[in-house]
């Protein structure tokens, strides 16, 4: 019940809407029922009095009937269906909007194809069930009122006896439509498990026919279908069995209408127009008892997927505002990590990490992987919150300000670009939609992706596909590096920029990193460490805590942790370097840039 309440919560603002809908449904029920008693006078009056006046008066009433009817049907229907349709766009609305103010540790556990299915297909089914379904019951509600009053009105005796039956008739429609909810849940989590396997191996056909795993994916796919057919399945066998059902309990409620109704017009008792009358009332009676069950089982399907999407809803956000958050005021001296401390689940990943990175500065983290190089950046970001101590810009806990107002003094690479389908300008003003054309062109000039822009059918206004998929890695790089500079804000963070690109692309996107990291505090995340030389201090982080601090020479002399990294490092770029000339001896060097 408490579903259906919260179901209705979402169709309050349009209320006007459901009040004439009712209205409609009202009118509809009556004049079917008008229709069903007009068979008295017209068989006693019309057909064994010969009253040619009652039959001009009968004729007409019909057909006025059937029009309001037909109106009636129309008014019921679109205004449902309006109904039905802008709840759901709002569910379907909020559960994004929901979705988007997750945290981080959400999306890390939860699948793309699974919030996918969410929004997609149990909304749908939803939309289907609350704009059509419940129309119907609304709708034979009202049929099956007055024509129950018709049947007593005729014949309060025998109305009575029919309706003995009628309570077997909605017992096998409770049953049925509780077991169709349980299997249309697993239906749904089927699907679900459908989409999350085909965004996985869509996404990752790269990989799948790179390993010659087209085959097992098949299979895999096979099973996910056949898993759902067995549910499926399930969910057709208790649907067919409720039809049967009603068809028997209907034959035996025909059975006594003719022998009582018979019985009671051979004796006098019931005049042939009565029992006529009677029996067209509860045969039209029969047809929304029947839609009731049928229209039950896709309610039920509705309720299941509701469960599903307010299972979504009900999630809360671990990264929330405080309800006195303060906006964040312009940087100027000082990020400090205050004895943070930080783990994920079960695992400790910073233990206690004290340092200030002042204003203006390039401070770079390095380390072996899962140092805590990547924490550091999302703890920043608020993507995740510490368990201990505290992240102090300008001596202000990032906790106490706004997270919008933090976010929007920081610029973010991360080493793996995200770009949507759509134009260039479009990607590289995301997040800042009041810049300029000519801002934008200044942006791209800075990251060095201005030549390669004009370059493409269309330039700025040219669509780079899903993902950025038309663009080589340096190129989308480098349209990342130019949405930070349009952002222009006071603190950068480089999530290891340039980690995946060749030797070249890197130079060319380094060369970029240092126009978006001029005048700017940037906290720089680096795998290669041929790109922090310069920075003003160097961290060396292993299992959480510092172990190294200093300038690049200063970190040499120590001949540390640093410095064997360097010369691992030095010795594999070392043998990159010479497979490059060697291949730049035998071939022209061509721009790694593409055309679109």
């Amino acid at each position: 019940m408490n579903l259906y309440l919260r179901l209705l919560q979402y169709a309050r603002p349009y209320q006007i809407y459901m009040i004439g809908a009712v209205i409609c449904m009202a009118i509809l029920a009556g004049t079917t029922s008008a229709t069903a008693y007009l068979v008295k006078p017209a068989i006693d009056n019309v057909f064994l009095g010969k009253d040619s006046t009652m039959l001009y008066l009968i004729a007409i009433l019909v057909v006025v009937a059937y029009f309001i009817k037909g109106a009636a049907d129309f008014g019921q229907s679109y205004l449902m269906g309006n109904v039905g349709t802008r709840v759901v766009t709002d569910i379907r609305d909020i559960l994004y909007r929901h979705i988007q103010s997750l945290s981080l540790s959400f999306y890390s556990t939860t699948s793309t194809g699974m919030l996918m299915s969410r929004i997609a297909n149990d909304v749908g089914i939803l939309q289907r069930s609350v704009s059509d379904s419940i129309k119907k019951i609304l709708e034979n509600s009202f049929m099956i009122i007055g024509l129950t009053g018709v049947a007593f009105y005729q014949n309060w005796k025998l109305a009575g006896l029919c309706f003995l039956v009628l309570p077997w008739m909605v017992i096998p429609i409770l049953r049925f439509g509780n077991k169709n909810r349980r299997f249309s849940r697993k239906t749904q989590e089927r699907l679900g498990s459908m989409t999350m396997f085909l965004d996985e191996t869509i996404s990752g056909n790269q990989t799948v026919k790179s390993f010659c795993m087209e085959e097992y994916e098949n299979k895999r796919f096979l099973n996910e279908t056949m898993r759902l057919l067995d549910v499926s399945l399930d969910t057709i066998r208790v649907s067919a069995y409720a039809s049967p059902i009603m068809e028997f309990f209907g034959g035996v409620m025909i059975a006594l209408l003719i022998y009582t109704g018979g019985y009671l017009v051979i004796k006098d008792l019931m005049t042939p127009g009565e029992f006529f009358s009677f029996v067209a009332a509860m045969a039209m009676l029969y047809r929304p008892i029947k839609a009731m069950s049928r229209e039950n089982m896709k309610v039920q399907k509705g309720m299941a997927a509701a469960v599903r999407v307010f299972g979504v809803l009900d999630i809360k956000p671990d990264i929330t505002d405080k309800q006195d958050a303060i906006a964040l005021p312009p940087f100027k001296s000082c990020i400090e990590f205050r004895d943070v401390v930080f783990q994920y689940e079960e695992r400790p990943v910073l233990k206690g990490l004290n340092y200030c990175a002042p204003a203006g500065q390039v401070v770079a983290f390095v380390g072996h992987s899962g140092a805590g190089k990547t924490t550091i950046a999302n703890l920043l970001l608020r993507f995740y919150d510490i368990k201990a101590g505290a992240i102090m810009i300008d001596g202000i806990d990032i906790r106490d300000v706004t997270i919008r107002s933090l976010r929007e003094q920081i610029a973010f690479v991360a080493q793996e670009t995200v770009l949507f389908n759509d134009t260039v300008s479009n990607n590289i003003s995301y997040g800042s939609p009041t810049v300029t054309q000519e801002q934008i062109m200044d942006a791209a000039k800075a990251a060095l992706a201005h030549d390669f822009i004009e370059a493409m059918p269309q330039g700025y206004n040219t669509m780079i596909g899903e993902k950025g998929v038309r663009l080589s890695g340096g190129q989308r790089q480098r349209l990342a590096i130019a949405r930070a500079l349009v952002k222009n804000a006071p603190i950068l963070i480089l999530d290891e920029a340039t980690s995946a690109l060749d030797t070249h692309s890197e130079q060319q996107v380094q060369a970029a990193l240092e126009n978006l990291m001029k005048g700017r505090t940037t906290i720089m995340i680096a795998h290669r460490l041929s790109t922090v030389r310069n920075a003003d201090q160097i961290i060396v982080l292993q299992e959480g805590d510092i172990i190294e601090l200093g300038s690049h020479q200063d970190l040499l002399d120590q001949k540390g942790i640093y410095t064997r990294l360097i010369e691992i490092q030095s010795g594999y770029e070392k043998k990159t370097q010479d497979i490059e000339e060697i291949f730049a001896d035998a071939v022209p060097v061509v721009e790694e840039e593409q055309e679109i």
